[in-house]
């Protein structure tokens, strides 16, 4: 059923070097969307030069981009890891000239930098120098964001998202009472047999968000925030926890990593959902 809605435009800029964030960011707009955007009569549409430039000549490519639809946005979601980026004929790097427009023009601007470990030989010092004075001169000009890992990003972009269109003036709806969407929560408890919830519960407290699952010719485990949760390796057991591992995924509050069925991270909905778990 259709209703009528008002369409923002959220802006991904960052350089090339983080493109698991800007797949998260796109991922929380559309999660947000799928529970918020009918009660708030709001749509959170993300934005970005993969999508949303056409080849152009006659300007410098961050002016193209500017024009194409920089200046179109409402709401500029910025992430930095070991690069700063191309640099533009005015600032450090394209990303870093999106980010002054935004804040000169005194449209929210959202910021976060990666402390994730990467392999020296796989970065350039002077980036992270020029990295490093542009995160130092944010300092006293507003709040910025850290994060240790993919998951700890997914998690507190989503709570900064929905502290954001319940706080800043631009996302306020005449008819809408924001203040009880801080309280209330549309998303529902799923059915879910204890296994389940131990794991995700389990989970949802390691710093990296994840479930291990691993084969031996001597047995299986299934580990989450040092814990192993196969105790013997009688088939019984070992078929009841991997089936646990398998609702988990099929109800998408586990995202698996890689093709070898290994590694497993919770989605934004599993963390909402793990944080309705009592055990």
């Amino acid at each position: 059923m259709s209703y009528e809605a008002k369409v923002f435009n959220v802006m991904i800029a960052s350089p090339g070097d983080v493109l698991s964030e800007r797949a998260i960011i796109r991922e929380v707009l559309y999660e947000w969307n799928a529970v918020h955007s009918k009660a708030r009569n709001i749509v959170l549409l993300p934005v970005g030069w993969e999508t949303h430039s056409s080849p152009e000549m006659g300007d410098t490519p961050q002016n193209i981009i500017n024009n194409q639809f920089l200046d179109k946005g409402d709401l500029l979601v910025a992430v930095f890891w070991t690069r700063i980026g191309t640099p533009t004929t005015t600032y450090a790097s394209g990303t870093v000239e999106e980010i002054e427009r935004y804040i000169q023009i005194n449209k929210p601007t959202m910021l976060y930098f990666s402390s994730q470990p990467v392999a020296l030989d796989l970065v350039e010092m002077e980036q992270i120098s020029q990295l490093k004075t542009f995160r130092n001169s944010c300092q006293n000009r507003g709040l910025y964001e850290g994060y240790d890992s993919l998951a700890g990003f997914k998690e507190k972009f989503y709570r900064h998202l929905q502290l954001k269109l319940n706080d800043h003036p631009l996302f306020k709806s005449e008819g809408i009472d924001n203040a009880r969407e801080i309280v209330e929560s549309n998303t529902s408890m799923p059915n879910l047999t204890n296994e389940a919830k131990i794991l995700l519960k389990e989970a949802s407290k390691d710093r990296n968000g994840t479930i291990i699952h691993l084969r031996y010719i001597s047995g299986t485990d299934i580990q989450a925030n040092g814990k192993n949760f196969i105790d013997s390796n009688e088939r019984r057991e070992v078929a009841r926890w991997e089936s646990a591992l398998t609702e988990l995924v099929e109800k998408a509050l586990l995202i698996a990593i890689g093709n070898k069925g290994e590694i497993y991270e919770i989605s934004n909905y599993g963390f909402q959902v793990a944080d309705m778990i009592q055990l």
